[in-house]
């Protein structure tokens, strides 16, 4: 699988039960929701849309929720994805608040973008220091010890000539 069209995904996913989670709680039952999210959210993730679609297309084609979203996390690859089809065919099934649920599941996966950006983050400077000490700091101390050294070596070199 491609890293980037499922980061896009995971990046995307927090906003999309947002969402589903507004059209569960104002009345919309879940697969409508659904099929609302996906059209809402193909600006900013046109491949979560698709997916979304696909899912809403394998319901009306006669698959169950469940098959529908166990298929969502089988083409997705992700873990958070899986959890998502899990959490929302175990409140299906034990007749639970899919809205909390869902606000749970998108507290979660904010939490953890938020903790994978903050890791990210974390890498920079060790990325940053290969560059910094070969590239800029030996371009540093040319501009600022240069003319020191021009001048010391204006200074010494007469001075060594007529001491000899």
């Amino acid at each position: 699988m491609d890293w980037g069209w499922q980061r896009a995904i995971f990046e995307a996913f927090p906003d999309a039960l947002d969402l589903m989670l507004v059209y569960v709680e104002s009345g919309l039952g879940l697969d409508l929701a659904i099929q609302r999210v996906a059209t809402e959210i193909r600006l900013r993730c046109p491949a979560l849309s698709d997916e979304l679609e696909l899912v809403c297309a394998d319901v009306r084609a006669g698959s169950t929720r469940e098959r529908a979203l166990q298929r969502l996390s089988e083409r997705i690859g992700l873990d958070e994805i899986t959890g998502f089809s899990a959490m929302l065919t175990q409140a299906d099934r034990f007749g639970t608040s899919i809205g909390d649920a869902l606000r749970v599941q998108a507290d979660a996966l904010r939490t953890t973008r938020r903790l994978r950006a903050q890791e990210a983050a974390a890498k920079v400077p060790v990325k940053l220091m290969l560059p910094l000490v070969f590239c800029i700091f030996p371009a540093m101390f040319t501009v600022l010890l240069g003319p020191a050294a021009i001048r010391i070596w204006r200074v010494l070199v007469p001075a060594l000539k007529s001491a000899s």
